[in-house]
Protein backbone atom coordinates (compact mmCIF):
# COMPACT_ATOMS: atom_id res chain seq x y z
CA UNK A 1 0.00 0.00 0.00
CA UNK A 2 3.30 2.19 0.68
CA UNK A 3 3.93 1.65 -2.34
CA UNK A 4 0.73 2.81 -4.35
CA UNK A 5 0.80 5.96 -1.52
CA UNK A 6 -2.60 4.20 -0.14
CA UNK A 7 -1.89 5.88 3.80
CA UNK A 8 -4.94 3.74 6.08
CA UNK A 9 -4.20 3.56 9.81
CA UNK A 10 -6.52 0.54 9.88
CA UNK A 11 -5.81 -1.76 7.96
CA UNK A 12 -5.65 -5.62 7.83
CA UNK A 13 -4.23 -6.30 4.26
CA UNK A 14 -6.82 -8.40 1.79
CA UNK A 15 -6.81 -7.57 -1.44
CA UNK A 16 -9.37 -5.53 -3.35
CA UNK A 17 -9.68 -8.53 -5.74
CA UNK A 18 -10.64 -10.54 -2.79
CA UNK A 19 -12.86 -8.36 -1.44
CA UNK A 20 -14.66 -7.94 -4.92
CA UNK A 21 -15.23 -11.79 -5.43
CA UNK A 22 -16.46 -11.65 -1.66
CA UNK A 23 -18.72 -8.95 -2.30
CA UNK A 24 -20.43 -10.81 -4.91
CA UNK A 25 -21.27 -13.17 -2.51
CA UNK A 26 -22.99 -11.09 0.12
CA UNK A 27 -24.97 -8.57 -2.66
CA UNK A 28 -26.42 -5.28 -2.14
CA UNK A 29 -26.56 -4.39 1.43
CA UNK A 30 -27.08 -0.48 2.57
CA UNK A 31 -27.25 -1.27 6.33
CA UNK A 32 -24.17 -3.65 6.14
CA UNK A 33 -22.50 -0.79 3.67
CA UNK A 34 -23.16 1.84 6.72
CA UNK A 35 -22.00 -0.13 9.39
CA UNK A 36 -18.57 -1.46 6.96
CA UNK A 37 -17.84 2.14 6.89
CA UNK A 38 -18.30 3.91 10.39
CA UNK A 39 -15.64 0.60 11.41
CA UNK A 40 -12.86 3.17 9.75
CA UNK A 41 -11.03 0.36 8.21
CA UNK A 42 -9.51 0.69 4.84
CA UNK A 43 -11.12 -2.54 3.62
CA UNK A 44 -14.35 -2.26 5.36
CA UNK A 45 -14.74 1.02 3.70
CA UNK A 46 -13.34 -0.66 -0.35
CA UNK A 47 -16.54 -3.41 0.72
CA UNK A 48 -18.87 -0.78 1.44
CA UNK A 49 -18.53 0.62 -2.02
CA UNK A 50 -19.20 -2.77 -3.87
CA UNK A 51 -22.09 -3.81 -1.45
CA UNK A 52 -24.46 -0.39 -1.23
CA UNK A 53 -27.26 -0.22 -2.89
CA UNK A 54 -27.06 3.53 -5.37
CA UNK A 55 -30.08 3.78 -4.84
CA UNK A 56 -30.32 4.18 -1.27
CA UNK A 57 -27.38 6.18 -0.96
CA UNK A 58 -28.41 10.26 -0.31
CA UNK A 59 -26.56 13.18 -0.87
CA UNK A 60 -25.81 13.53 3.41
CA UNK A 61 -24.25 9.78 2.95
CA UNK A 62 -22.04 11.05 0.52
CA UNK A 63 -20.96 14.29 2.19
CA UNK A 64 -20.11 12.13 5.02
CA UNK A 65 -18.27 9.44 3.51
CA UNK A 66 -16.12 12.22 1.27
CA UNK A 67 -15.55 14.07 5.03
CA UNK A 68 -14.08 10.74 5.51
CA UNK A 69 -11.38 9.90 2.85
CA UNK A 70 -8.27 9.65 3.85
CA UNK A 71 -6.46 8.13 0.64
CA UNK A 72 -6.60 8.26 -3.18
CA UNK A 73 -7.89 4.57 -3.00
CA UNK A 74 -10.82 4.73 -0.98
CA UNK A 75 -12.05 8.03 -2.55
CA UNK A 76 -11.86 6.70 -5.97
CA UNK A 77 -12.93 3.40 -5.52
CA UNK A 78 -16.59 5.22 -4.06
CA UNK A 79 -16.83 7.52 -6.75
CA UNK A 80 -16.12 4.86 -9.52
CA UNK A 81 -17.88 1.78 -8.15
CA UNK A 82 -20.68 3.77 -5.93
CA UNK A 83 -21.36 7.31 -6.28
CA UNK A 84 -21.59 7.69 -9.76
CA UNK A 85 -24.32 5.09 -9.94
CA UNK A 86 -26.34 7.53 -7.78
CA UNK A 87 -28.75 9.92 -9.09
CA UNK A 88 -27.02 12.31 -6.89
CA UNK A 89 -23.77 12.33 -8.61
CA UNK A 90 -23.70 15.21 -10.99
CA UNK A 91 -24.76 17.27 -8.27
CA UNK A 92 -21.85 16.78 -6.01
CA UNK A 93 -19.58 17.37 -8.33
CA UNK A 94 -19.29 21.73 -8.15
CA UNK A 95 -20.00 21.07 -4.47
CA UNK A 96 -16.82 19.18 -4.07
CA UNK A 97 -14.87 21.21 -6.11
CA UNK A 98 -14.48 24.19 -4.75
CA UNK A 99 -13.46 21.98 -1.16
CA UNK A 100 -10.40 22.95 0.16
CA UNK A 101 -9.61 19.46 1.86
CA UNK A 102 -7.54 17.33 -0.49
CA UNK A 103 -9.65 13.86 -0.99
CA UNK A 104 -12.82 15.77 -0.97
CA UNK A 105 -11.44 18.41 -3.93
CA UNK A 106 -10.11 15.03 -5.68
CA UNK A 107 -13.32 13.15 -5.27
CA UNK A 108 -15.32 16.23 -7.49
CA UNK A 109 -13.01 15.03 -10.15
CA UNK A 110 -13.04 11.08 -9.75
CA UNK A 111 -16.61 11.60 -9.89
CA UNK A 112 -16.01 13.79 -13.48
CA UNK A 113 -14.04 10.94 -14.72
CA UNK A 114 -16.15 7.76 -13.55
CA UNK A 115 -19.11 9.62 -14.88
CA UNK A 116 -17.66 10.54 -18.26
CA UNK A 117 -16.61 6.31 -18.53
CA UNK A 118 -19.52 5.25 -17.27
CA UNK A 119 -22.63 7.59 -18.24
CA UNK A 120 -23.20 6.64 -22.06
CA UNK A 121 -26.24 8.65 -22.48
CA UNK A 122 -25.35 11.85 -20.75
CA UNK A 123 -24.71 14.68 -23.42
CA UNK A 124 -21.72 16.15 -24.28
CA UNK A 125 -23.18 19.37 -22.52
CA UNK A 126 -22.86 18.28 -19.21
CA UNK A 127 -19.25 17.27 -19.46
CA UNK A 128 -18.66 20.74 -21.12
CA UNK A 129 -19.89 22.27 -18.36
CA UNK A 130 -17.24 20.76 -16.22
CA UNK A 131 -14.00 21.96 -18.15
CA UNK A 132 -14.09 25.32 -16.40
CA UNK A 133 -14.15 23.81 -12.91
CA UNK A 134 -11.00 21.28 -14.17
CA UNK A 135 -9.35 24.56 -15.06
CA UNK A 136 -9.47 26.46 -12.30
CA UNK A 137 -8.62 23.64 -10.33
CA UNK A 138 -5.64 22.91 -12.39
CA UNK A 139 -3.69 25.61 -10.43
CA UNK A 140 -3.94 23.34 -7.26
CA UNK A 141 -0.27 21.76 -6.80
CA UNK A 142 -1.45 19.20 -4.19
CA UNK A 143 -0.41 15.67 -5.93
CA UNK A 144 -3.69 14.46 -5.72
CA UNK A 145 -5.75 17.10 -6.74
CA UNK A 146 -3.73 17.35 -9.52
CA UNK A 147 -4.06 13.80 -10.70
CA UNK A 148 -7.32 13.99 -10.16
CA UNK A 149 -8.01 16.76 -12.78
CA UNK A 150 -5.93 15.19 -15.20
CA UNK A 151 -7.68 12.35 -14.74
CA UNK A 152 -11.14 14.38 -15.50
CA UNK A 153 -9.81 16.37 -18.50
CA UNK A 154 -8.69 12.99 -19.87
CA UNK A 155 -11.96 10.95 -19.34
CA UNK A 156 -14.04 13.72 -20.79
CA UNK A 157 -11.30 13.78 -23.98
CA UNK A 158 -12.32 10.31 -24.17
CA UNK A 159 -15.93 10.27 -24.22
CA UNK A 160 -16.33 11.56 -27.71
CA UNK A 161 -14.11 13.65 -30.73
CA UNK A 162 -16.39 16.75 -29.82
CA UNK A 163 -15.02 16.73 -26.05
CA UNK A 164 -12.00 15.68 -27.27
CA UNK A 165 -10.99 18.67 -29.28
CA UNK A 166 -12.32 21.09 -26.31
CA UNK A 167 -10.34 18.92 -23.91
CA UNK A 168 -7.16 19.27 -25.96
CA UNK A 169 -7.76 22.97 -25.94
CA UNK A 170 -8.00 23.82 -22.15
CA UNK A 171 -4.97 20.91 -21.60
CA UNK A 172 -2.85 23.33 -24.43
CA UNK A 173 -3.87 26.25 -22.12
CA UNK A 174 -3.15 24.96 -19.33
CA UNK A 175 0.09 23.33 -20.56
CA UNK A 176 1.10 27.22 -21.35
CA UNK A 177 0.76 28.03 -17.63
CA UNK A 178 3.32 29.81 -15.60
CA UNK A 179 1.79 27.70 -12.92
CA UNK A 180 3.88 24.70 -12.37
CA UNK A 181 0.67 22.33 -11.44
CA UNK A 182 -1.67 23.51 -14.19
CA UNK A 183 1.12 23.05 -17.06
CA UNK A 184 1.61 19.35 -15.74
CA UNK A 185 -2.14 18.78 -16.23
CA UNK A 186 -2.11 19.83 -19.42
CA UNK A 187 0.88 18.33 -20.83
CA UNK A 188 -0.71 15.29 -19.11
CA UNK A 189 -3.18 15.66 -20.60
CA UNK A 190 -2.11 16.24 -24.31
CA UNK A 191 0.37 13.42 -23.87
CA UNK A 192 -2.95 11.15 -23.14
CA UNK A 193 -5.57 12.62 -25.90
CA UNK A 194 -2.67 12.82 -28.58
CA UNK A 195 -2.57 8.80 -28.78
CA UNK A 196 -3.56 6.75 -31.39
CA UNK A 197 -7.00 5.34 -31.31
CA UNK A 198 -5.98 1.70 -30.37
CA UNK A 199 -3.18 3.18 -27.06
CA UNK A 200 -6.19 5.29 -25.88
CA UNK A 201 -8.52 2.56 -25.18
CA UNK A 202 -5.31 0.78 -23.17
CA UNK A 203 -4.97 4.42 -21.00
CA UNK A 204 -6.39 4.00 -17.50
CA UNK A 205 -5.74 6.89 -14.68
CA UNK A 206 -3.01 7.55 -12.90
Amino acid sequence: MARFAITAPKAFGVSVGDLRAYAKTIGRDHQLAQELWNSGWYEARMLAGFVDDPTLVTPAQMDRWARDFDNWAVCDHSCFHLFDKTPHAYGRIARWAGRKEEFVKRAAFALIASLALHDKKAPDTIFRKCLPLIEKAAVDDRNFVKKGVSWALRGIGHRSPAMRAEALEVAQRLAASVVPAARWVGKDAIQDLSRPPKAKAKAVAK
